[in-house]
């Protein structure tokens, strides 16, 4: 399908280098979420780059005259049958450049270390590896942005990869975790199997394990079935786990370069007005379930997760989050959104759990707006008992997370949420974010948001109109 005229000008612009900053950056993110957006920048991209590298060379393939410049007449336009034969020229080139594009990205079959076996929903951004189902990968990276992709190695180890995940192909016993989650079944014979990450290396001695990483560090590893060797650790020992136990290194950091997210109302366009949990009286944490540390409202996420697991190995999780509208005339308010940054929380697999329901309930009771971040516990979230929501909260909206599902920013909009709203009498308002769907392992996903804490993320806001 042809893009439309106003893409088709955008595309043009971007690869003459004529687009502002702002709008390159428009056009990228709409070409990794638009699929036929991407294969008209592609097929564009191909032209332009095949027209720029043989401009010297069509006349001479169109007219059979030589190529220097001195004998090339650009100003005489040329006959009908001369255009034809430059385009078959052209779309030669460009057939000639793909061909070496595609025997440079798709490894001989005695080059291949492994098989993309599987991919569930997957969206890939940055790859420089084939990303279609029964692909042979060399070495390389590959870049899950959504989904979930299963990959066979040679040596018989199966690797099934969540997104957001990036992930380096060394050899058919060896790859690198460089972010994301990943879960490994390792057969017999294929014993010694590596994975590295930025601040470990686990080495497999037949077994089932997961494995976090992020980019500046903070790796964890949890094992299902047999036995690991951990190294490449800060101090220098070499550790073994096996069944049920897990290890994890806090080794990361902000990201020199990267300031906290400094919250503040905005007003948009479209008279949109914007309130993160950063700005005024705003709070935002989360409790988890038989939780004697720290108190999370000091944390970088809102980390969220419900399970049917009986009590004792049951981390329940909930987010609180209070907005401060004392700025707004909240009987105008006419449409509402939440905006939450979904973020990996290093916590439990997606492989483990169904695509996930989630509810927002909004607490009516004035003084459940009245706790603290640095004191916050399970037994004390306001409005909510140890089953769930109170009577006193009411239900506002649902959002679905599928498995392996996408990083992007959600929106949440129900009118009921912006009737809620309008009934506020104290300028602040506390809203309960919970999941309602369950799961049966110990070891399945915790789904996090950004807060108000996250160096780099939105914290969650609220958009007003």
């Amino acid at each position: 399908m042809n893009p439309s005229p106003q893409n088709d000008d955008r595309i043009q612009r971007s690869l003459e280098g004529l687009l502002p900053p702002d709008e390159e950056a428009a056009l990228r993110a709409d070409v990794v979420r638009d699929p036929q957006l991407r294969s008209a920048y592609v097929d564009q991209a191909w032209l332009h780059a095949s027209l720029r590298a043989h401009r010297d060379a069509l006349p001479a393939l169109s007219d059979g005259r030589p190529t220097e410049p001195e004998l090339v007449e650009p100003a005489r336009k040329p006959a009908p049958r001369s255009w034809v034969a430059a385009t078959i020229a052209v779309a030669a080139c460009t057939a000639l450049l793909f061909g070496a594009w595609t025997l440079r990205t798709t490894p001989r079959a005695d080059d291949a270390i492994a098989t993309l076996v599987q991919a569930d929903g997957c969206k890939w951004a940055g790859s420089d590896l084939p990303t279609t189902t029964n692909s042979e990968l060399g070495t390389g990276k590959l870049a899950l942005v959504e989904g979930i992709a299963t990959l066979k190695f040679k040596s018989g180890a199966v690797v099934t990869l969540e997104a957001p995940s990036t992930l380096e192909m060394l050899d058919a016993m060896h790859c690198r975790l460089i972010e994301g989650t990943l879960t490994a079944e390792v057969p017999e014979s294929a014993h010694g199997f590596t994975i590295d990450t930025t601040d470990m290396k686990v080495v497999d001695l037949g077994t089932r394990f997961g494995l976090t990483s992020g980019a500046a560090g903070n790796s964890q590893v949890r094992v299902f079935e047999g036995e690991v060797e951990i190294d490449g650790l800060a101090d220098g020992r070499v550790k073994r786990i096996t069944e049920g136990q897990g290890l994890s290194v806090s080794s990361g950091a902000t990201p020199q370069g990267q300031e906290p997210t400094l919250g503040r109302q905005v007003l948009e366009d479209g008279g949109w007005t914007a309130i993160p949990t950063s700005f005024g009286r705003g709070k935002d944490a989360y409790v988890r379930r038989g939780d004697v540390g720290a108190p999370h409202g000091s944390q970088p996420l809102i980390i969220v997760k419900h399970t049917d697991l009986p009590p004792g190995r049951n981390n329940e999780r909930r987010g609180v989050l209070t907005f401060d509208l004392a700025q707004v005339d909240v009987r105008s308010i006419q449409e509402a959104q939440l905006i939450l940054d979904p973020e990996p929380s290093g916590f439990g697999f997606a492989s483990l759990v169904p695509d996930s329901r989630f509810a927002v309930y909004g607490l009516s009771d004035n003084a459940h707006d009245d706790w603290d971040e640095k004191t916050l516990r399970w037994s004390a979230m306001p409005g909510c008992d140890d089953e769930g929501p109170g009577p006193g909260a009411r239900k506002l909206a649902e959002f679905w997370i599928p498995r392996g599902g996408s990083g992007s920013p959600l929106t949440v909009r129900s009118d009921a949420l912006a009737e809620f709203l309008r009934t506020l009498s104290n300028g602040l308002v506390t809203l309960i974010i919970v999941r309602e769907t369950g799961e049966t392992d110990s070891s399945g996903l915790a789904h996090a948001f950004a807060s108000k804490e996250h160096p780099s993320s939105r914290p969650p806001t609220l958009r007003l109109k």
